[in-house]
């Protein structure tokens, strides 16, 4: 099924992202984390980018594999393109046929100082636009309710999500924030140019205080007084920081589904207690 289609439905959408382990993990562990998250049925799971571990049933795509055929969730890919040439992007091409991938998060990737771009794909509107002439794939994109940090001003970044939705993006996932009223004034932007696929809010529930201030040096969000605040108070206290982040996290969501938005796509960084805290706590406000 296409991610799109989900949004048909009059319910919001709620999906969650995971990642594969690192080169050292097992895929054992991704197991285990799908055991306990796709037993709290959500509409979705994406999988980010990586090779995954040395074991086989690592890798990304074999992951989505996994949830489609095993845990019968719906599931998408994330995909870089910046160190990728069209040679490379052909291959990915029939890998995913191969393994029953259907949905793509076309991502750029981060630019790596030390290794130089391919420049064949320089920004995710040209991997959408390149792959949706070649296959049937359906393909979702990433945005940001501040701005991209790389962006020149706001309405410059609207105008390339815009480009990014008319070479194909069906669907929006967006980067955590923490102020919700900025990513309605984002919605609202987004709308105004004419971007009317389905946009979800992506919710970074933080729980410890070092997560925190590396999540937002990479994708620049900003930290409302209340938020710090909340740091300030329980940031040393492990346990006390865990419970507070959810419950920021749960607070964020009834107010984003109160206000209607498409769908809440929460990062779950792997933990499915955390997952399984908010998600039972939402339940009732989201389906």
């Amino acid at each position: 099924m296409k991610i799109c289609e989900l949004f048909k439905d009059n319910h919001t959408v709620f999906s969650f992202e995971i990642f594969p382990p690192k080169k050292d993990g097992s895929i054992e562990m991704v197991y285990n984390t799908l055991d306990e998250l796709t037993d709290l049925k959500p509409d979705f799971i994406s999988v980010t980018y990586g090779a995954g571990g040395t074991q086989p049933g690592c890798s990304t795509r074999e992951i989505v594999s996994i949830i489609k055929e095993k845990y019968h969730t719906e599931s998408i890919a994330h995909l870089t393109c910046v160190n990728s040439t069209k040679a490379e992007i052909d291959c990915v091409i029939e890998e995913f046929k191969t393994y029953g991938v259907e949905n793509v998060l076309a991502l750029r990737g981060d630019i790596n100082p030390d290794i130089e771009p391919k420049k064949e794909f320089l920004h995710a509107c040209d991997l959408i636009a390149y792959m949706k002439e070649r296959s049937g794939l359906s393909f979702s994109g990433a945005c940001y309710p501040e701005g991209h940090p790389e962006a020149p001003s706001f309405d410059e970044d609207i105008a390339n999500l815009k480009r990014k939705v008319d070479a194909g993006a069906s669907h929006l996932m967006s980067q955590l924030f923490f102020d919700n009223d900025l990513f309605y004034r984002f919605l609202e932007k987004a709308r105004a140019a004419g971007i009317n696929v389905p946009i979800e809010a992506g919710i970074m529930p933080c729980i410890n205080a070092k997560q925190i201030q590396r999540m937002v040096t990479m994708c620049g969000a900003s930290l409302p007084h209340k938020f710090t605040r909340l740091i300030a108070r329980y940031g040393d206290s492990p346990e006390a920081m865990r419970d507070a982040g959810i419950a920021y996290a749960v607070d964020q969501i009834i107010d984003l589904a109160a206000n209607g938005v498409d769908g809440i796509h929460l990062y779950t960084m792997n933990n499915p207690y955390v997952a399984r805290k908010i998600s039972e706590s939402v339940s009732r406000v989201i389906r």
